[in-house]
């Protein structure tokens, strides 16, 4: 079965009031969400709690939640919506202070493309520092190994290994989700 087919068969016993695919859903979903939102509300309690509200929604309104993109989607967007109203009454600028990567972001970008331009600016923010700096000037600056290598005064093969090290661990955050893009 697929991620579709099985969030189908998941929502569809959540509509019957099984408890037991309502937790499952919840396990599956709840980290990658307040990940998700983390990136915009940078208050783990507050994600958290918008976190829970979905799900509580989820459950409530179980019976006549109407879903026209896939369940994951329809949970991402709901996030995303939660997110941007906590923002807009606090009133606080949003700034996402990290590499711009080879993805452009336009009011018409896909929901999964947005998930997926955020995980990977999560994954290059979880590299070790130096790993970061050679990623971030060679992808982010468009510098050569040369340039970084005398730039940093490290070797061409430390920086390739560094580059390499990289991308390893960005596609091992991203998981096979997405494994299409290797």
């Amino acid at each position: 079965m697929t991620e579709n087919n099985d969030d189908i068969l998941l929502l569809n016993l959540v509509r019957e009031g099984d408890r037991l695919a309502f937790r499952h859903l919840f396990e599956t979903y709840f980290t990658p969400l307040c990940r998700f939102m983390h990136l915009y509300v940078h208050e783990t309690t507050i994600v958290e709690e918008l976190a829970l509200d979905i799900f509580t929604y989820i459950w409530e309104n179980r019976k006549t939640l109407q879903i026209q993109l896939s369940l994951k989607a329809y949970m991402f967007q709901a996030a995303k919506n939660k997110c941007l109203n906590v923002l807009r009454q606090k009133k606080l600028s949003f700034s996402l202070d990290v590499t711009q990567l080879d993805i452009a972001e336009t009011d018409e970008m896909s929901l999964e493309t947005e998930e997926l331009y955020h995980l990977i600016q999560e994954a290059v923010l979880a590299l070790p520092d130096k790993c970061k700096e050679v990623f971030n000037l060679s992808r982010a600056e468009n510098r050569s190994n040369h340039e970084i290598a005398t730039q940093l005064n490290i070797s061409e093969k430390t920086v390739e290994g560094h580059i390499t090290n990289a991308l390893k661990r960005i596609k091992t955050f991203l998981g096979e989700s997405y494994s299409y893009l290797w």
